[in-house]
């Protein structure tokens, strides 16, 4: 098993609600958005001639300066931002059309090389069977969240979701994690949340909604420590699995 427990009374009793993150959390990120951005720069590369250095240059500069004006908003990750922006600073103008397109082309590209982790669909199968409510809460827009759910059809497995752009800010604000209670309305007050960031996932989850914490790791995922330390360290989806089923054979 490669669960790692750092809070043993923490998991004494089934749950009556997981939340759970997205990005890096129900499938690695990295990957997928190498592949959007590989598109997206040949793409640029085959209209305007502009060099993958000189692209990589202005879209790291465009997505800092719209960071930094929008703060921890869901549209401070806005790719048809980010492209409009470095396209302006490209010289280019806006380019509007094109901005378009090349956003359509990241997140196409980044669905192509996107892989749901092992276990996961089987888990949340666990969940249902168990009469747990399930929750999606996410950063970045609603429409682009929406549609990796349904690309992954993952839309019949969880009841409800939030993202920072319905909730107001970025986690870990409390809205996200206090509107996803508030729509799940769970029957009793264990919660857990599962998620990557120590910060945003762990961090936040618990100082909001006093959840159970468990950090979903992989390669380049680092384990928080001190206040941002997880319950549990979760490596595989089918060690949840089996911790579901030894709670449920306890009647915990």
């Amino acid at each position: 098993m490669t669960l790692t427990v750092y809070r043993p009374e923490a998991f004494r009793r089934l749950p009556n609600a997981v939340l759970f993150d997205t990005d890096n959390t129900l499938f690695p990120y990295e990957p997928a958005h190498r592949a959007g951005m590989r598109a997206v720069r040949e793409k640029a590369a085959r209209l305007f001639g502009i060099a993958p250095e000189k692209f990589d240059q202005g879209f790291d500069a465009a997505r800092d300066a719209i960071k930094q004006r929008l703060g921890r908003t869901a549209s401070s990750h806005s790719r048809l931002l980010y492209f409009q922006r470095m396209l302006e600073l490209l010289g280019l103008g806006s380019q509007v059309l094109l901005a378009l397109d090349l956003e359509q082309t990241y997140w196409r590209s980044f669905l192509g090389g996107a892989r749901l982790f092992p276990d996961l669909k089987e888990f949340l199968d666990d969940l249902r069977i168990a009469g747990i409510s399930t929750a999606i809460v996410t950063d970045l827009t609603a429409q682009i969240q929406f549609r990796k759910i349904v690309y992954f059809r993952l839309d019949r497995y969880f009841d409800y979701i939030v993202t920072s752009e319905e909730a107001g800010l970025d986690k870990p604000a409390p809205g996200p994690f206090e509107l996803a209670v508030a729509k799940m309305r769970p029957a009793g007050d264990c919660l857990w949340m599962i998620g990557d960031h120590a910060e945003n996932d762990i961090a936040g989850a618990r100082r909001t909604i006093s959840a159970v914490t468990l950090q979903k790791v992989h390669e380049g995922v680092e384990v928080g420590t001190g206040d941002r330390q997880p319950d549990a360290v979760v490596l595989e989806f089918g060690d949840l699995r089996a911790l579901l089923r030894e709670l449920s054979a306890a009647g915990r």
